[in-house]
């Protein structure tokens, strides 16, 4: 009952500090002034507050821009934590547009929606990223394409690095950042996680998207780490495939150090 009684609070609360700041982000978001990119860090920091998560960064993130962050993907969780540290914009598949509560976070958020499935859609979804990148604005991809357990990289999708590509014309020292970094969720209520309870946080494709929320909302105290690589440098001559598999090697590298206690 208790539990049950923390969930309700914990998403009432979410919900009046989301109305709170609704009418600030439409009309920043109706004139695309750049503070759209700010008010959402402020969201994403309450949040984890309400959440119980608590964020420990290692490294910091690249100052240099273009910068486009690739990073594992592990639950919904790791939109908030990422917003939390950076003012950031996210690369999301289509359908997330039209899910429920996520789905209006997303658009507030001026999320990248990109149709993985339309090969006519690509270049116009790749080059919007590319301009979004020119423009200043801090890009998340998540090279993965899905969430995962959380206690591994999976196979990074090649073809994703091409929003990269795209924005190196634009650049006007003719290169984009790409940084690696590792999101590990360790411990709970201070206690180590280890494999076996790590779904806890992650959220793998075949859990029901209401139960894994519930679930998370009664848990709280949840500690993450995230590392932040060294960055790659993507030019015009550089191959996707190289470029992919340097960046998914260096968040691997980072991942199993963080899971097995150190960094």
């Amino acid at each position: 009952m208790i539990l049950v009684l923390r969930a309700c609070l914990t998403g009432a609360a979410l919900l009046v500090w989301t109305l709170l700041l609704l009418p600030f982000q439409l009309v920043f978001l109706r004139f695309n002034l750049k503070a759209r990119r700010l008010l959402p860090r402020w969201w994403h920091r309450l949040a984890c507050v309400f959440l119980g998560i608590r964020v420990h960064m290692h490294g910091v993130p690249d100052p240099r821009r273009p910068l486009l962050i690739a990073a594992n993907h592990v639950a919904w969780i790791d939109i908030i934590v990422l917003g939390a540290i950076l003012d950031v914009v996210f690369i999301a598949k289509s359908e997330v547009r039209d899910w429920p509560v996520f789905g209006i976070l997303a658009r507030l958020q001026a999320s990248i929606f990109i149709e993985r499935e339309q090969r006519r859609a690509t270049g116009a979804q790749v080059n919007e990223i590319g301009r979004r990148l020119a423009d200043g604005e801090v890009v998340v991809l998540f090279p993965e394409g899905t969430t995962s357990d959380g206690n591994r990289l999976l196979e990074v999708k090649t073809s994703l690095f091409g929003a990269a590509a795209a924005a190196v014309p634009l650049s006007p020292a003719g290169v984009v950042h790409v940084q690696p970094v590792a999101i590990a969720y360790t411990r709970v209520h201070g206690m180590a996680m280890g494999r076996y309870h790590r779904p806890l946080a992650g959220w793998p494709g075949d859990v029901p998207l209401v139960p894994h929320l519930m679930g998370l909302l009664r848990t709280g105290a949840i500690d993450v780490d995230v590392s932040f690589g060294e960055a790659v440098d993507c030019r015009a001559e550089t191959k996707r495939k190289d470029l992919s598999q340097t960046v998914a090697a260096r968040i691997r590298m980072m991942l199993l150090r963080m899971l097995r206690g150190g960094w």
